[in-house]
C-alpha cells in the first residue's frame, strides 16, 4: 500500500514538475527556444546513434520499456507524449543502426534485397512519425452555439449528387435533409442528378426540393457541384453523399463555427456508416472492431485539427461559398476533388475545421471489390495530389500543414512496403540472402523495443478508434490493388478517371472472391512453401545458423497470420436486405388490436422494421397488424406494422406500405434524431495489443477453413463440369 502512494506521489510531482516546464514564462523567448531545440536535437542524436554492445543495448531497451510499460497506466496527453518520444527513439535507433550496421555490400544480391527492406523501414518509420505528429494532441473541437435570433442565420444550399444509385437509395437522404432543423426559407435542398433521371425529378417535385441536371458528366461528382454553384446563391453550402442522411441538428451543430472565424472555408464532420464494409461484414466484426476509416474520422482528422490541417471528404461537410468560389470550385484535376479542394482553400489562408460528433449516417460497401475500387480512387488522387500539387512545396501553408497534408499522401503509398514486409523473409528461405547482415540476436535486441514500443504507443493513443494489428491486415489486404495505380500516378498524374462506388447492393450468396484474392493467394503460397523450406533448412541444410532460420521462421508464420485474416476478407457473406438494421435503444408505444398499448424500447430498427424489447411473458400472434408509436422533436408518430417475428422478450413487425409523410415522419423518429449516433461505439472495449494479435489469429483460423472449403466446392464444380463435358 505505501508503494503504491509513493507511486502516486511520485508521478503528482513529476506531472507538476512537466507542467511549471510547459507553463514556464521563459519559452516567449526565441532564444531559449532555439537554445532547447538545438539541445533536443543533441539528445535525440545522442539516444539514436551510440553504439552500444548486445548486452548494454538489450539492458538500455528493457529500461527504457519498462519506463514506458510503468508510465502507461496513467492518463493525461503528457505521458502519452513523453511514450510517443520513447517509441520515436526505438525506432530511430533501429533504422540508423540498420543503415549503419547491417547493409551488406559485398554481394549485389544481398545489396539489391537489403535495400528494398531498408526502403520500406525507413517509410514505415517517417509515417509512424508524421502519424504521431498528427494524432498525440486532438484537438477535440466543440460546438459552437447559434444565436437566438434565426433571422441572422444564413443561407445553406444543400446538394445530394447522385449518378447511378436507384431512387430507394436516394430518397432516405432527401427526407433527412428535409428534417434538418433550420428556417426552411434559408435551406435550399437540391438533388443533383448526374443520371438524368425521370422519377428523380418527378420525387423532388413532390417532397418540395430542386433537382438539377446538366447535359453532360464533365468531372463527374465535382463536375456536377461546380455546375450547381452557378445556379445557386446561398452563402454556404452544405454537401452530402447520396447515401449520407443528416440529422436534424446537422446544421445547428456545423455553423456557429463560421460565424466567429470569417476565415473558416470549411468544417467537416465524420463519415459515420451505418451499415458494415465488407471487413465487418464477412468476419463478423461489425461494432465490434473498429472499422478501417474509423481511425481517420475518429482521431487523425481531430489530429489535423490542431494544425489546421482538416481534409474535406466529399461529404458531410459545409463549405463556405466565397473561398470555394476564389478557388474555381471543387478542384477537378484528381480524382480526390475533395482532398485537393482543401488544400486549395488553405494555400489562401482559409482555415478548416472539424467536429467529431456523427451529425449523418450512410452505407458502406457491400462487396470487397468495391471496397478495392474506392480505396483505388483514393490512392491515385492523392498520388495525383502529391505529384501536381505537392503540400511540401509551393506557397501557403504552415509547417503542420504540410507535414498533416503529406502524411495523408504519403499512406497510400503503403502497397510496396507492405508486399515487401509480407515476402521478405523468403529471400534468406528460398535463396540464403542476407538482407539484415546481423546475428538474430542483435536484430532481435534492436528490433523489438521498436515493435514494442511502437505498438504499446499506438494502442494507448489509438485503441479507441483502431485495434492493434488489424492495419496489416487492412493493409494487405489493399497493398498490390493500390502499389499500381500510385505508381502510374506519380509518372504519369493524368491518367486514370474517377470512377463512382456502388451503394446499396446486395450480396445473394456466400462465396470465396477468387478474382479479387489472386494476389492473396500468390503471397499466401510463397509464404507457405517458404515455411517448409525453412523447416528443412532448420533441420538439415543450415543448421550451421539456426538462429538466423528460426527468425525467418517465425517472421513468415506471422505473414501466414495476417494473410491467413485476407482469405477470411475475401469470403464473402451473404447481405440480402436492401434496408439496413441499425442496433438502437428508442422509446416507443405498440398499440394493439385490444385498445391495449406496451411502452417498450426499441432492439434495432430499419425503414423496413423494427424489433422490441417487450416482457418475456407478452404474447401476440404473428401477422397481427398494430400501431407503433415512435417520437421525435415534433411529437409522436403512428405507423402501421405486421407482427412477423415474437419469441421470449423480443417482438420484430415489418412496416405496412407507408406514404411519403409516414416516410418523412419515420425518418425524423430514427436515423433523423440527434442522438441517434452519439453512443454508437459505447459498449466496444477499447484495445489490448494481445487481444488484438488474437482476433486476427482468429480470423486467419476461419480464413483458411473458409478458403479449404471455398477450394473444395471449386472442385467439385469443375469435376461435375468435366463429368457433364465427356
Amino acid at each position: 500500500m505505501r508503494s503504491i502512494l509513493n507511486s502516486r506521489y511520485l508521478y503528482g510531482r513529476l506531472n507538476e514538475m512537466i507542467q511549471s516546464l510547459v507553463n514556464w514564462s521563459g519559452w516567449e523567448h526565441k532564444g531559449v527556444r532555439i537554445v532547447a531545440l538545438i539541445l533536443a536535437a543533441a539528445f535525440y542524436w545522442l539516444s539514436i546513434s551510440i553504439p552500444m554492445d548486445l548486452m548494454l543495448q538489450t539492458l538500455f531497451s528493457a529500461a527504457i520499456f519498462s519506463c514506458a510499460m510503468y508510465l502507461r497506466r496513467y492518463t493525461g496527453t503528457l505521458i502519452s507524449l513523453v511514450m510517443v518520444m520513447f517509441s520515436i527513439s526505438a525506432t530511430s535507433r533501429y533504422v540508423f543502426w540498420r543503415i549503419a550496421y547491417t547493409i551488406n555490400t559485398e554481394s549485389t544480391t544481398d545489396l539489391i534485397f537489403a535495400l528494398m527492406l531498408v526502403g520500406a523501414e525507413i517509410y514505415a518509420w517517417i509515417v509512424l512519425l508524421l502519424g504521431y505528429l498528427q494524432t498525440a494532441w486532438p484537438l477535440k473541437r466543440k460546438p459552437v452555439i447559434l444565436p437566438e435570433d434565426t433571422s441572422t442565420w444564413p443561407t445553406v444550399d444543400l446538394f445530394i449528387p447522385s449518378y447511378n444509385e436507384d431512387l430507394a437509395v436516394v430518397k432516405p437522404t432527401v427526407l433527412a435533409a428535409l428534417g434538418i432543423d433550420w428556417p426552411r426559407d434559408k435551406l435550399n435542398i437540391v438533388i443533383l442528378d448526374d443520371g438524368r433521371r425521370p422519377e428523380f425529378a418527378a420525387f423532388a417535385e413532390e417532397v418540395g426540393v430542386q433537382c438539377f441536371t446538366r447535359s453532360d458528366n464533365n468531372h463527374a461528382k465535382a463536375g456536377n457541384i461546380n455546375a450547381a454553384l452557378k445556379r445557386t446563391t446561398g452563402e454556404y453550402v452544405a454537401i452530402f453523399d447520396c447515401d449520407h442522411m443528416p440529422t436534424r441538428s446537422f446544421l445547428q451543430y456545423t455553423m456557429g463555427w463560421f460565424l466567429v472565424d470569417p476565415k473558416l472555408a470549411m468544417i467537416q464532420t465524420p463519415h459515420h456508416f451505418l451499415s458494415p464494409d465488407p471487413f465487418e461484414r464477412n468476419l463478423n466484426t461489425f461494432r465490434n472492431v473498429p472499422n478501417e476509416g474509423e481511425l481517420f474520422y475518429g482521431l487523425i482528422q481531430d489530429g489535423n485539427d490542431l494544425w489546421n490541417a482538416t481534409f474535406f471528404c466529399g461529404s458531410c461537410a459545409v463549405l463556405r461559398r466565397k473561398p470555394l468560389e476564389e478557388i474555381g470550385g471543387i478542384a477537378v484535376e484528381t480524382v480526390t476533388e475533395d482532398a485537393h479542394t482543401a488544400l486549395k482553400m488553405q494555400r489562401r489562408g482559409y482555415n478548416t475545421a472539424y467536429l467529431s460528433i456523427p451529425q449523418a449516417a450512410g452505407l458502406a460497401t457491400e462487396s470487397l471489390s468495391a471496397h478495392v475500387g474506392q480505396r483505388i480512387r483514393w490512392a491515385r488522387g492523392m498520388a495525383q495530389i502529391f505529384r501536381l500539387d505537392n503540400p511540401l512545396l509551393g506557397k501557403g501553408l504552415s509547417f503542420g500543414q504540410r507535414l498533416c497534408y503529406s502524411n495523408a499522401m504519403l499512406h497510400f503509398f503503403y502497397g510496396f512496403p507492405r508486399m515487401v514486409f509480407l515476402l521478405a523473409p523468403l529471400s534468406y528461405l528460398f535463396f540464403e540472402v542476407h538482407i539484415i547482415n546481423a546475428t538474430a540476436l542483435s536484430i532481435a535486441a534492436y528490433s523489438l523495443p521498436h515493435l514494442l514500443h511502437a505498438n504499446i504507443t499506438n494502442s494507448r493513443i489509438q485503441g479507441a478508434h483502431r485495434h492493434s494489428f488489424w492495419a496489416e491486415v487492412y493493409e494487405a489486404t489493399l497493398a498490390w490493388y493500390i502499389f499500381r495505380p500510385t505508381l502510374v500516378a506519380l509518372f504519369n498524374p493524368k491518367l486514370g478517371k474517377f470512377n463512382v462506388t456502388a451503394k446499396g447492393g446486395l450480396v445473394e450468396k456466400e462465396h470465396f472472391d477468387w478474382v479479387i484474392s489472386k494476389p492473396y493467394l500468390v503471397m499466401l503460397g510463397l509464404n507457405i512453401l517458404g515455411l517448409f523450406v525453412g523447416v528443412g533448412r532448420a533441420l538439415w541444410w543450415n543448421t550451421y545458423e539456426l538462429d538466423t532460420v528460426l527468425l525467418n521462421i517465425l517472421w513468415t508464420i506471422y505473414n501466414l497470420v495476417i494473410l491467413g485474416a485476407t482469405l477470411a476478407v475475401a469470403t464473402e457473406t451473404k447481405q440480402v436486405r436492401r434496408s439496413h438494421r441499425v442496433r438502437a435503444t428508442l422509446d416507443a408505444i405498440l398499440r394493439l388490436p385490444t385498445g391495449h398499448s406496451l411502452v417498450c424500447k426499441t432492439e434495432d430498427f430499419s425503414m423496413g422494421g423494427m424489433s422490441f424489447h417487450v416482457p418475456a411473458d407478452f404474447a401476440i400472434a404473428q401477422e397481427t397488424e398494430i400501431l407503433v408509436s415512435l417520437f421525435s422533436s415534433t411529437g409522436e408518430s403512428y405507423f402501421p406494422a405486421r407482427v412477423v417475428f415474437i419469441k421470449p422478450g423480443l417482438v420484430s413487425v415489418q412496416f405496412l406500405p407507408l406514404d411519403l409523410a409516414q416516410q418523412r415522419e419515420l425518418v425524423a423518429c430514427t436515423i433523423g434524431r440527434a442522438d441517434v449516433w452519439l453512443s454508437w461505439s459505447d459498449e466496444r472495449d477499447v484495445d489490448h495489443p494481445l487481444n488484438g494479435f488474437r482476433e486476427i489469429a482468429m480470423h486467419s483460423v476461419r480464413g483458411f477453413a473458409r478458403f479449404g472449403a471455398g477450394l473444395w466446392q471449386r472442385v467439385q464444380e469443375n469435376r461435375g463440369l468435366w463429368n457433364r463435358q465427356h
